[in-house]
């Protein structure tokens, strides 16, 4: 799929850089160990490879938090070995997606350290947030803005004045008011364009422009929200689009709006090139629920010509097995638990039919790494060893994302199963030797195995990736779809098993068939009667 437009039907790899693969045996993955598996990524049959924040970073979220975003954290490796991989993985026919952290930088990026010194109104300040606070001896925050993560979003520092961070204090939230943060930025864009990088996902897309008076948050009404999606933000990324399309370069948004009509607006043709959907990601397993998501996602995509994104779960998220195995399917980040009671064989029954419905589906795919290997949520990780932040801002009310994040295991059948050095970064779980991907590459039955035939499969129909759906009559509790090529996915999410539509024959199916009748959360391609 090495064509221009390559992005419209695209499957993407998500790689979660320190627990991928460990090629030097610290127990943090690195980029020698994503290079070293790239033959089991390309036997996968992906398309290209997005990487969560690989740059110098303190750590304090996850490497969302960057010091420097030309360079390469020392603890994957360098720039020189990033190129590399970018080069390696092309040769497989593998692209490479960056991620750029916008809206904030690290406390310890040589602009805010500048800023620091620098003082009150100092040239260096306004690249951030800095204001007075609020009572009369400046002692109360300037506004009541919430954090995206528990606690404040403003921290004060000696001289009184307060700074702006809507995530962790480590983060200040940069002033895109200024000329200079936007410039920065199209020129963090050129250098990763010229060494390879074949687009860019954009973290909390739509956040960086703020409201220049700062105003507290007035919830309803038609004022504009001072943080969330406002107007400015358009300009910036119509800048953006050029630069990307100077180099072939495609812009990913990460964007939660409820608002169909506003989220379609980032995908106008001199905008964004694509946006994450997250209402399919967090939609619970529900056959009304499911097709009214995709039906939504379909229509606010079609004004604007752009294609749909699908994704099941990802670094923030619990992991799909675990989510779909439980009594509320759906994600919220307000509600989730760890020891919710939980039903790992039937969340593994409906994640598999889950991927061939998504594989199914117009536009592009994102696959989380461990996705295809069935990998639980971890919940029983020490809390010495926890790092999230979502969980020590919350006093440990909220879990965090450490769940989703332990390192991958590769072989063996005990810790830390060939991902690298003798301990991990995040400890892996005992049992997990019969998920290993060398375990898993033996058994065409596996998770993996039906990853790797339903994207093979994927690559060769013509009728898949980008382009019409044409919903099939089914009775109450299932989907079923033609795409072009005669095509057809049909998911019964119903107590009864169900009749399959006129068929030719049956391509691939999520598990057994029941007497010819399609079972409870089972899925199924066709090729149809037509």
């Amino acid at each position: 799929m090495l064509t221009s437009d390559w992005w419209r039907s695209a499957a993407i790899y998500q790689v979660y850089v320190r627990s991928f693969a460990d090629g030097d045996g610290d127990g943090t993955g690195d980029l020698a160990g994503v290079r070293s598996r790239l033959p089991y990524l390309a036997e996968l049959g992906i398309d290209a490879l997005w990487f969560n924040p690989w740059y110098p970073s303190p750590m304090a979220d996850g490497g969302y938090d960057v010091a420097d975003y030309r360079a390469v954290d020392p603890a994957f490796g360098t720039l020189a070995e990033a190129e590399k991989l970018i080069a390696e993985a092309r040769v497989l026919g593998i692209r490479t997606i960056i991620d750029i952290v916008p809206n904030h930088v690290s406390d310890r990026h040589p602009w805010f350290r500048a800023a620091l010194a620098a003082g009150p109104g100092s040239p260096e300040r306004e690249l951030f947030h800095f204001r007075p606070g609020r009572g009369a001896g400046g002692e109360l925050p300037p506004n009541d803005w919430p954090s995206q993560f528990a606690g404040v979003t403003w921290t004060r520092v000696a001289d009184g004045q307060w700074y702006l961070h809507l995530f962790t204090p480590e983060q200040p939230d940069l002033n895109w008011a200024h000329p200079a943060v936007r410039q920065e930025h199209e020129d963090v864009l050129r250098f990763w364009f010229e060494r390879g990088a074949a687009g860019v996902r954009i973290d909390s897309a739509a956040l960086l422009a703020k409201d220049p008076a700062l105003p507290d948050v007035v919830e309803g009404g038609d004022a504009p929200h001072p943080y969330i999606d406002r107007d400015e933000l358009h300009d910036i990324y119509r800048s953006w689009r050029g630069v990307a399309d100077a180099y072939d370069g495609v812009l990913i948004g990460e964007i939660w709006l409820p608002d169909t009509e506003r989220f379609a607006r980032y995908l106008r043709p001199d905008e964004l090139h694509t946006a994450f959907n997250f209402d399919f990601l967090a939609c619970p397993w529900d056959a009304a629920r499911l097709r009214a998501s995709i039906d939504g996602t379909l229509a606010a995509h079609a004004p604007v010509g752009a294609p749909a994104t699908w994704v099941l779960a990802n670094h923030d998220v619990t992991r799909t097995v675990t989510r779909y195995g439980r009594a509320d399917t759906g994600f919220d980040f307000a509600t989730k638990a760890h020891g919710t009671p939980t039903d790992l064989a039937l969340g593994a029954r409906r994640a598999r039919a889950a991927a061939l419905l998504t594989l199914a589906l117009p536009g592009s795919v994102y696959l989380y790494q461990g996705e295809e290997l069935g990998l639980p949520e971890v919940e029983d990780i020490p809390a010495d060893r926890l790092q999230d932040p979502m969980y020590f801002r919350s006093g440990g009310t909220d879990p965090g994302r450490d769940g989703c994040r332990v390192p991958l295991p590769w072989s063996g059948s005990e810790p830390p199963y060939g991902f690298g050095g003798a301990g991990t970064w995040l400890p892996q779980p005992a049992g997990w030797g019969g998920l290993t991907a060398q375990a898993q590459a033996a058994d065409p039955d596996s998770m993996l195995g039906l990853y790797r035939t339903a994207l093979r499969v994927r690559r060769t129909e013509a009728g898949l990736g980008d382009g019409p759906l044409r919903w099939l009559d089914a009775g109450d509790g299932v989907l079923a779809f033609a795409r072009e090529g005669g095509f057809g996915c049909v998911l019964n999410i119903s107590p009864h098993p169900v009749a399959l539509p006129r068929h030719r024959r049956i391509l691939l199916a999520s598990g057994p068939l029941d007497e010819g009748l399609l079972p409870q959360d089972t899925a199924v391609w066709l090729r149809l009667d037509e």
